[in-house]
């Protein structure tokens, strides 16, 4: 970003901080005396990072059929405390609350209220959109209060590579602090393996690298200029009733981190509604699910449609001379992305399938099959670009219009006397 020139309302501010302390000198005893928490004071614990998270049966790849080979969450726990049997998930009192079983769960059957995945996006988001760097870490490389643009999660690993590629793709100013070695003895000890493979994907699919940060002392916490300035003004239009515009326009056109991360909220819903009224249901009635990491790739692909072929996902392709139509795989899929159309014949809705594999699995005759493509069928047409292309081609000239008109007739009038001849 330019270097910007400083002019008086920053040098207002400068001094506005500075007199802070001078204009108000009993805040101090008045918080005291209210029970007000000073945030430097705030008691460091890290349980409050932590989370026990829950399971939705209905979801669980495992739990849809006996045949279903998806034990991941098992397998990453480092407790041992994820039980599936009859159809159910337990989660048992050993839990560490480590969020690890979350991310590798392909239909988020298994999900943390506080760290999911458009959760963490947010949290992420509103850190790096006012600060000049926002960091991503773990309650056990931080180990104190949290600075406004740090991001503390129960394991660094619980980020997924849609959340990482989503970042990134939205703010180049997030970096991951992790102090070497921090891993080392820790009793999640597959955390940093999955951070690894997570940032390493997303980083291929975006074609840029993530920054990271191993000194604490590096670590630092400096507002934007710009939102420093919004921030200044906003305060001033409260107090004074003046208007934002009449003080600074330049100022005025900054959009606020709320106003961020509303546009982004708003583009993830309008993805969904969009697959909805086109696909949201099968044939019987069933109702698609997206899931969060779905909609996360799905926005990036919209805004960087370019990336599709650095993507690559795992689909279910079907050898038509070996399906019965069964619909074994309708039944099994548990995010409904499967569908029998036309007298039973297969079909799948790329956008909803996370390539669980759970059809290929249940298929008798093995008419199923994962593969692997790019991510060109996830591309999404975005309805700004291209009410914006209508409205550039119906605001042209209408004389122009009518002379490109007439050129093309005078061209095919030519043609034909050319044939006639």
């Amino acid at each position: 970003m330019a270097e910007q020139k400083r002019d008086m309302f920053d040098d207002i501010i400068d001094i506005t901080k500075g007199l802070s302390g001078l204009t108000e000198p009993f805040n101090d005893l008045k918080d005291a005396f209210l029970g007000n928490t000073d945030p430097e004071a705030v008691e460091w614990n890290p349980a409050d990072y932590k989370e026990r998270p829950r399971a939705n049966t209905l979801r669980c790849v495992a739990c849809k059929s006996s045949k279903g080979s998806c034990k991941a969450c098992i397998d990453i726990c480092p407790a041992s405390s994820i039980a599936i049997e009859d159809g159910g998930i337990d989660i048992l009192d050993t839990c560490r609350k480590c969020g690890l079983c979350a991310p590798v769960c392909p239909t988020e059957a298994i999900t943390t209220t506080g760290h999911k995945p458009r959760r963490i996006y947010d949290q992420v988001a509103s850190a790096a959109a006012a600060h000049e760097t926002a960091y991503v870490t773990c309650a056990r490389a931080l180990r104190r209060v949290p600075r406004e643009n740090e991001v503390v999660l129960a394991c660094i690993g619980e980020v997924t590579p849609e959340t990482w590629l989503a970042v990134m793709a939205d703010y180049p100013n997030v970096s991951v602090y992790l102090p070497l070695d921090i891993c080392e003895g820790c009793r999640n000890a597959q955390g940093e393996e999955l951070l690894g493979d997570a940032i390493a994907t997303a980083e291929e699919w975006l074609g840029a690298g993530m920054g990271l940060e191993v000194e604490a002392s590096a670590l630092t916490c400096v507002k934007r200029r710009e939102f420093e300035r919004k921030e200044y003004m906003d305060k001033i239009m409260r107090t004074t009733g003046l208007t934002v515009s009449k003080l600074n326009p330049a100022t005025a056109a900054v959009t606020t981190v709320a106003q961020r991360l509303r546009e982004h909220t708003k583009k993830l819903s309008a993805i969904e509604r969009t697959l909805n009224a086109a696909t949201g249901s099968t044939t019987q009635k069933r109702r698609r699910m997206l899931t969060q990491n779905r909609q996360l790739l799905l926005s990036v692909l919209q805004s960087h449609p370019e990336l599709a072929e650095n993507i690559h996902v795992q689909v279910p392709e079907c050898d038509f001379s070996k399906c019965t139509m069964c619909g074994d795989c309708v039944d099994a899929c548990p995010l409904h992305a499967c569908d029998l159309v036309d007298s039973g014949r297969f079909a799948l809705e790329a956008t909803y399938c996370v390539g669980c594999g759970l059809c290929a699995d249940v298929c008798e005759t093995r008419a199923l099959t994962m593969v692997e493509r790019d991510a060109r069928d996830l591309v999404l047409p975005d309805p700004e670009v291209k009410q914006g292309t209508i409205e550039a081609v119906t605001s042209m000239d209408a004389g122009k219009l009518a002379a490109e008109a007439k050129k093309g007739l005078s061209t095919v009038l030519d043609q034909v006397e050319k044939l006639a001849d």
